[in-house]
């Protein structure tokens, strides 16, 4: 097993859940200054059309992410961008290898995105209902932070992301289960009035 790959594959994954723009900006100046070595057609991130195009969507997210309803719109819209992406940047990792290794690795890949991005959205929508917006700046500020740094460290040093997903992987599921845990709650306090509610001649 190519770990070096691997890394890069299930890194680039779990970051385009997170923001797209930034990780394929990120590694594409970096693949084009020769900063790193992106394995199998990941190195065509590279290419100044690939380059100028994440860039200028970038800086329309960064601008759309302090914007507390428009963000949460953005979110739910990039379901179906990030999640896609990220399967395809993860199979792209592999590119030489056999095609039923590139199969696992979109579908891998696919599911990592998704976790990353469920989990973002989820907490940018729990700052964005706030009446303030402070949090929901401060996690758009701190979200790019990340975005570029993770992204410059699976470069110079890719095994160690490999160990930074699997935390962040638990930690994105530890958030699916509290909130499908508040969930169920709200439903169960709505029962009782819906049933009493149904009741004719109830007050």
């Amino acid at each position: 097993m190519d770990f070096n790959t691997l890394a890069f594959s299930m890194g680039s994954a779990w970051l385009s859940g997170i923001n797209l723009y930034a990780t394929v900006l990120t590694l594409g100046l970096l693949q084009r200054y020769h900063l790193v070595q992106l394995p199998g057609s990941l190195n065509h991130l590279s290419n100044w059309w690939v380059i100028g195009a994440a860039g200028v969507l970038y800086v329309i997210q960064f601008f759309a992410d302090k914007i507390p309803a428009v963000d949460s719109f953005s979110d739910a819209l990039h379901t179906f961008i990030r999640v896609p992406a990220g399967a395809i940047l993860a199979a792209s990792a592999f590119a030489n290898f056999d095609p039923a290794v590139r199969l696992i690795a979109l579908l891998a890949g696919g599911t990592l995105a998704f976790t990353s991005h469920g989990a973002k959205a989820a907490t940018r929508l729990a700052a964005n209902m706030s009446p303030e917006p402070v949090s929901n700046i401060a996690l758009s500020l701190g979200e790019d932070a990340l975005m570029f740094g993770a992204t410059f460290l699976m470069a110079k040093h890719p095994l160690v992301i490999l160990g930074i997903v699997a935390i962040a992987l638990f930690v994105s599921l530890l958030i699916f289960r509290y909130i499908a845990k508040a969930l169920r709650r709200l439903f169960r306090r709505r029962e009782p009035l819906v049933s009493t509610a149904a009741l004719p001649g109830t007050l």
